[in-house]
């Protein structure tokens, strides 16, 4: 195991020369050829916005002076240690092995995810990441983290989310992969623009995100008959709203029909559940979306069944004096309070249908 974690370091040390990147961080010298990839059934795949997961540089260009040992949240390794192995754990506790995929959101750089996935017990595994610094003022970014030896990326990229007369926003990483016996899994990692400035003022944005992402999985969809597109992220709109349900035409499961996709969270949205709590008041904001004949098992994959996609377990939680709860976020202001984030981990397992066994 250790020596395969000192490839890891030493891979993505050479391949994060400079700060930008014009190329993911992928370091996938040394893979499992695709052909003797490892079963990926029983390995979850996990999406966790991880709430401000930054080093303790203070790097050039950007906005990040606040996350050092001088700044306003005197961001130290100490914390920066606890941090990462507070995540771990949170990640992890989805139940049944390691993830096989990774998607993470509120990640400064590539150095930050490799540390974490470096972080027992995720350093069980070998991981490599994908990766691309994005335009975004303040350094954060998406990411997606694999198991080396269950998943094998042919290509991926960002996807430019550019909105007229606006700041620059985060792009949304896709990434195309490898399952074992040559199944392909397009994979989309998603932080659409926040509701700063209230909802209303700032919906526009997200309908931007999501005509980008729309766009894109259209062409995939003209490209193969029988895809199986995976969406994950935190769209910073719930499943009802315009974005996601009008723009990318994600409709609840007992309501999917061909041609739009199918928003596996809506259960849990109809039930008041949530994965982020603003002023009491639980909501979805993070998502697990795929297209109609992947959930109904027309290719040789699907999502398996299952009661729950929300980690919402009590270490993860935090009990106010009014009573009312919320996720046991990392910060209050300035303060770090040692908790995991201010959002809950979101997941789901994949199984192989007939015609994948055929």
């Amino acid at each position: 195991m250790y020596s395969w974690v000192l490839v890891a370091v030493l891979l993505a040390c050479a391949t994060d020369a400079g700060k930008k990147q014009s190329k993911p961080i992928e370091a996938q010298q040394g893979a499992y050829p695709y052909e003797l990839l490892q079963d990926f059934e029983g390995h979850p795949v996990v999406f966790y916005n991880v709430e401000n997961l930054f080093d303790t540089l203070n790097t050039p260009g950007i906005n990040d002076e606040e996350f050092t040992p001088f700044g306003a949240k005197g961001w130290n390794s100490e914390l920066y240690q606890d941090k990462l192995m507070k995540l771990a754990k949170a990640i992890t506790f989805v139940p049944n092995h390691r993830p096989l995929l990774i998607g993470l959101a509120e990640i400064e750089n590539t150095h930050v995810v490799r540390d974490l996935v470096l972080t027992p017990p995720l350093n069980e595994e070998r991981y490599r990441i994908a990766h691309y610094d994005s335009p975004d003022g303040r350094g954060i970014d998406v990411a997606l983290a694999y198991d080396l030896a269950r998943f094998y990326v042919l290509h991926s990229e960002p996807v430019a989310v550019e909105i007229a007369g606006e700041r620059p926003t985060r792009d949304i990483l896709y990434v195309k992969g490898l399952l074992q016996d040559s199944i392909v899994l397009h994979v989309f990692v998603n932080h659409w623009p926040s509701r700063w400035g209230g909802e209303e003022a700032s919906r526009h944005k997200r309908v931007v995100a999501a005509e980008r992402l729309k766009h894109k999985t259209d062409s995939i969809q003209v490209a193969e008959p029988l895809p199986h597109i995976l969406i994950m992220g935190d769209l910073n709109d719930h499943p009802n709203d315009v974005s996601v349900h009008q723009v990318l035409g994600a409709l609840p499961p007992a309501e999917a029909v061909p041609g739009r996709f199918v928003n596996l969270m809506y259960p849990a949205h109809d039930a008041g559940e949530g994965t982020h709590s603003y002023k009491g008041n639980w909501g979805v904001l993070d998502h697990l979306i795929v297209n109609y004949p992947f959930y109904k098992s027309k290719g040789k994959i699907t999502v398996q069944p299952q009661e729950r996609y929300i980690v919402k377990d009590e270490f993860l939680l935090f009990t106010h004096k009014d009573g009312n709860v919320s996720p046991n976020r990392s910060f209050v202001g300035n303060r770090y309070v040692g908790g995991y984030s201010d959002h809950l981990p979101v997941y789901l397992y994949l199984e192989r249908t007939n015609a994948g066994s055929e």
